[in-house]
């Protein structure tokens, strides 16, 4: 191994190959044509006198000697991050920035959103805290529980917010928000805008919220089982932003969290449940190698200076 002949960069497109096990998904992910990716793997393949990677059927799949090499490729490439980091601190203003965040559609709706509008100076965040950075383009990504914690590990993603038991694995966290439930039903319904009492809470039909689909029973019915209550379900839904289309079309009442409520007080009237139901709370997460990451840094920032 000659390696005084062979660039650092080569190491992180090794790296990626062994992400994508595609050249094309690699080479453009690195921008690159992919023949000038096919010419660094043959050099990558004389530098480790080993084939690295090798076709199953349309795929690669990486060699023994491949495996062997990918955590401590992961920790290198770190430390040279680090390195460049400390010397390069991270500066948004100085040219287009693309952010990538994972969550849920409710998620996206009480937090993201609101991000988006911070960055552009609009909307009702809290001016000095969040700068104005008009040159930022925010994804909105689904959360996946096959794919999210590889999107973080690669670099695909650069945040997950989410509650606890949706989290990856070894992931970093910081608490953000903690959140409750509400009572919703829709602005004019015929039972009127008095507070519920338990007997019409349990009455009245119900949209179930179940976020894997298909579940008629949740934590509201938890909470009713031990007052020896039931209550009526009548749609179950697989989203909260769901909800007010379905609401707004019935007289269905539904338990919501209550940031995704606040946002439509347009069409629904908010009620305290009669019956206590645990909240949760909202998770910042990341991947342990990029800790120190400057962007990563300032991305935490900017969210929890949304005061959510």
């Amino acid at each position: 191994m000659d390696l005084p002949r062979h660039d650092l960069g080569l190491l992180l497109s090794l790296d990626v190959l062994l992400a994508e096990r595609s050249v094309t998904r690699a080479a453009r992910r690195l921008g690159i044509s992919q023949p000038a990716l096919s010419a660094q793997l043959a050099r990558l393949r004389d530098l480790f006198d080993d084939p690295l990677l090798v076709r199953s059927g349309r795929t690669l799949v990486p060699t023994s000697r491949a495996e062997a090499l990918r955590q401590p490729l992961n920790r290198l490439l770190d430390e040279l991050q680090s390195l460049v980091a400390a010397e390069l601190p991270f500066d948004p203003m100085a040219g287009p920035v693309t952010v990538r965040v994972i969550a849920t559609d409710y998620i996206h709706a009480a937090v993201t959103g609101r991000l988006v509008a911070a960055f552009e100076g609009r909307g009702d965040v809290p001016a000095p805290d969040t700068r104005v950075v008009p040159d930022t383009r925010v994804v909105m990504m689904a959360h996946d529980p096959q794919r999210s914690r590889q999107d973080l590990e690669e670099g695909c993603a650069d945040l997950m917010i989410a509650s606890e038991p949706l989290l990856p694995q070894g992931a970093i966290r910081s608490r953000l928000f903690d959140e409750r439930f509400v009572a919703v039903q829709r602005r004019g319904h015929p039972r009127g805008t008095g507070p519920f009492d338990l007997d019409e809470f349990c009455r009245l039909p119900h949209v179930l919220v179940s976020p894997v689909g298909g579940a008629l029973r949740g934590v509201t019915d938890e909470a009713l089982a031990a007052l020896g209550r039931t209550r009526r379900i009548a749609a179950s839904v697989s989203s909260f932003l769901q909800l007010p289309p379905l609401l707004a079309r019935t007289d269905l009442i539904a338990m919501a969290p209550e940031r995704l409520a606040m946002a439509c007080t347009r069409d629904l009237d908010i009620f305290e449940p009669p019956v206590t139901v645990p909240g949760f709370t909202i998770h910042l997460a990341w991947h342990p190698r990029r800790d120190r990451d400057p962007k990563i840094c300032w991305l935490r920032r900017e969210i929890q200076a949304l005061h959510l």
